[in-house]
């Protein structure tokens, strides 16, 4: 590392230590350049450059993580939470979580509470599958060589949820993929709760065409976060619902088929039926 790059290092570690210490009065852009003796500009351009993020997502990152841990108390309210984490009212800590995690700070603190899920297991291609629905659509799908082991993940993600075992509509439509045309994809509706980045992520995995592969450093590129790459992956590893949102179609660089939260063989064996199917379809 040379010279300036050192120098860099020193005032992106400088202005994110800055950041973490003072996140509760919410500095803004300038104030945080300020102490680095850089332009607003220069600082916003230098710091995505080095953390992947812009300074004020990073910011809010810190501060929805830290509202959380309010939230984990069950005698806390929405407003101990914002007012703690130096928002100025609920308002600006329920547009917050809806942009990070995809739900209102009320059902993150209630972990599903009032929400119906349906599950049923059934057979794929690929084994026995668990796929579960809410009213708006499919919120979690996972092969399920161990029923118990899966459904044990569906209910982690929904710890307060009322789940019911009947099949509804939603599910029949998500697994017709596995019997139908994949271009009728866009007909399943998908009920997810994740990260913005995260929800960026897995969109991207959907613009992956059936039969083709793509690798963890390009989806980066294609979400604007070229230094992205293990981000990506934690993401990719993070998909909660199989094979709708392909996550099988992301490989390593080298050409590796690893890191495949239902098996790596069931992976391998899903990318070839794929290959085949478009082969065929030509």
């Amino acid at each position: 590392m040379d010279s300036q790059s050192t120098l860099d290092y020193d005032r992106i570690a400088k202005a994110i230590g800055y950041i973490r210490e003072n996140f509760r009065e919410q500095p803004n852009l300038e104030e945080v350049a300020g102490q680095i003796h850089l332009s607003p500009f220069h600082f916003q351009r230098m710091f995505k450059e080095w953390a992947g993020v812009s300074p004020k997502k990073f910011l809010q990152y810190l501060s929805i993580e830290h509202a959380k841990q309010i939230l984990r108390d069950q005698n806390s309210t929405l407003f101990d939470a914002a007012y703690d984490t130096g928002l100025s009212g609920t308002g600006r800590l329920h547009d917050l979580f809806i942009k990070i995690e995809g739900m209102t700070p009320g059902e993150y603190k209630n972990g599903g509470e009032k929400l119906t899920i349906h599950y049923s297991f059934a057979e794929s291609r690929f084994g026995n599958i668990l796929v579960a629905s809410t009213a708006k659509g499919i919120c979690h799908m996972g092969f399920s060589d161990n029923e118990e082991e899966v459904f044990r993940a569906l209910v982690q993600n929904f710890p307060n949820a009322e789940f019911r075992q009947m099949t509804d509509l939603f599910q029949q439509n998500a697994l017709h993929v596995f019997t139908h045309d994949w271009e009728k994809i866009d007909q399943v509706k998908l009920h997810l709760k994740g990260t913005e980045f995260q929800l960026k992520v897995w969109e991207a995995l959907l613009r992956v065409p059936m039969g083709q592969l793509s690798t963890y450093g390009k989806i980066a590129g294609e979400i604007g976060n070229e230094r992205g790459s293990r981000a990506v992956g934690t993401a990719v590893g993070s998909n909660p619902v199989a094979f709708l949102i392909p996550c099988h179609r992301v490989i390593r660089s080298t050409g590796a088929i690893e890191g495949y939260r239902w098996g790596n063989n069931r992976k391998a064996a899903i990318i070839g039926w794929e290959a085949a199917k478009t082969d065929i379809s030509l």
